[in-house]
């Protein structure tokens, strides 16, 4: 039986780096913070960065990657929408679709809008989107980013 990690955004600042895992990931840090050693840009190792990544590509808006205008979740386009179950359900498959096309690293295994929350969420403006994964190296760990849109005022 898999695992489950319920993970949030400081979640993504620790170093988690898998025991059983042969192939190690690493990605920059895009904070940009000074390692205290060796005073180059710090980096992320293993699941710590498909975390970021993941996070990355559902926040990411169609257009904002120069030279690749394809990829993007759309989670910001959508935020001034009147906000159905049928809108949940297109912002799921297209989540969805950016994760299995640009993220190798992944095998994902659910999106969740919204969580079940119901219309009390919608109505309120707000928008938590979780998504479920497990690496492609260490199959049976799932782990959970979660995404919440909320308004400023």
């Amino acid at each position: 039986m898999p695992i489950t990690y319920n993970t949030g955004y400081d979640d993504a600042q620790a170093v988690n780096e898998s025991p059983r895992s042969t192939f190690i990931y690493k990605d920059l840090n895009l904070f940009f913070t000074k390692h205290p050693t060796s005073s180059d840009v710090s980096k992320v190792t293993d699941i710590q960065a498909v975390k970021r990544s993941v996070r990355n590509l559902v926040l990411l808006n169609s257009g904002e990657k120069p030279f690749h205008p394809e990829i993007g979740g759309g989670v910001h386009g959508s935020l001034f929408e009147n906000f159905t179950p049928l809108k949940e359900v297109e912002l799921q498959a297209a989540i969805e679709d950016v994760i299995s096309i640009y993220e190798p690293r992944v095998v994902l295994e659910e999106v969740k809008v919204n969580d079940g929350r119901g219309y009390n969420e919608l109505d309120q403006n707000k928008l938590g989107i979780t998504v479920s994964f497990s690496m492609a190296n260490v199959p049976n760990e799932i782990h959970d980013i979660e995404v919440f849109l909320d308004k400023v005022r």
